[in-house]
């Protein structure tokens, strides 16, 4: 892969992120489109999702660090959220530990991220109906096992992270920052899980690879925090659902082309 198109699938990683398109499933048609073979196959999948990892930091970082220092201190409070993003994060494990192999193969498959991408839209479109209905500032146990449940779908290319864990949560009667909040906090451990389990596969990366992985991420972090900034506007102002036109349209278009 050449560092020029490594930047552009990073920026589109990082736009895409934590925009209810799905990032994954803009990555592989992307990738189509330029006609290139990702070097390190989902590694570069990983190593991008790190980078906008990174942004949710960022971007979350005083709630970040109150949860951490809280957490420390014994703060009931603190350990029952991060109690609730562990136990959301067991589905998503589960998949990646025993589906990988089939999982992967999904991502070649422009068909499969079609069927997905329209999927994507009758759930986003449902945020019509829920978005700033909602008051609950914490999930549960059990909605956010749903959540965690739903984030494990979207690994699937083509179905969207944050869109999916945003909806179900806005259904489930979150209040729209909350369903953010606990959906982006979510990705995040999932994201650094999947950097931890995939470190041995960086041994069989080109230099090469590694350089334009590089450059990729670096695209996908400052991308990733213009998208997340993005995100939060549209839902303080309910605009999510209209997304699900464009990835309706995205979706028949790839169908019919394949």
């Amino acid at each position: 892969m050449e560092t020029i198109e490594s930047i552009v699938l990073g920026i589109v990683q990082g736009l895409t992120e934590f925009l209810p398109v799905s990032s994954s499933g803009h990555l592989v048609l992307a990738q189509a489109l330029l006609g290139t073979e990702p070097g390190g196959g989902i590694v570069f999948e990983v190593a991008v999702h790190l980078a906008t990892l990174a942004a949710i930091l960022l971007f979350y970082r005083q709630r970040v660090t109150t949860l951490l220092v809280d957490g420390l201190v014994g703060d009931r409070d603190a350990w029952r959220y991060i109690m609730k993003l562990a136990l959301a994060t067991v589905p998503a494990v589960c998949v990646a530990l025993f589906a990988r192999d089939w999982i992967e193969r999904q991502f070649e498959s422009l068909t499969v991220v079609a069927i997905c991408l329209i999927i994507t839209g009758f759930v986003i479109w449902s945020t019509r109906y829920t978005q700033g209905k909602g008051s609950i500032t914490e999930p549960n146990w059990l909605a956010a096992l749903m959540i965690g449940c739903v984030q494990a779908a979207a690994i699937l290319p083509g179905i969207s992270r944050s869109g999916s864990t945003v909806a179900i949560g806005l259904a489930l009667g979150l209040a729209y920052l909350a369903a953010a909040e606990f959906s982006f906090l979510l990705g995040a451990v999932a994201m650094a899980g999947a950097g931890i389990l995939l470190i041995p596969d960086l041994t069989s990366v080109s230099a090469a690879d590694l350089n334009a992985i590089m450059f990729g991420g670096g695209a996908a972090l400052i991308s990733g925090l213009l998208a997340l900034w993005s995100f939060v506007w549209l839902l303080k102002n309910q605009r999510l659902y209209l997304f699900a036109v464009y990835v309706w349209m995205l979706g028949a278009v790839t169908l019919f082309l394949t």
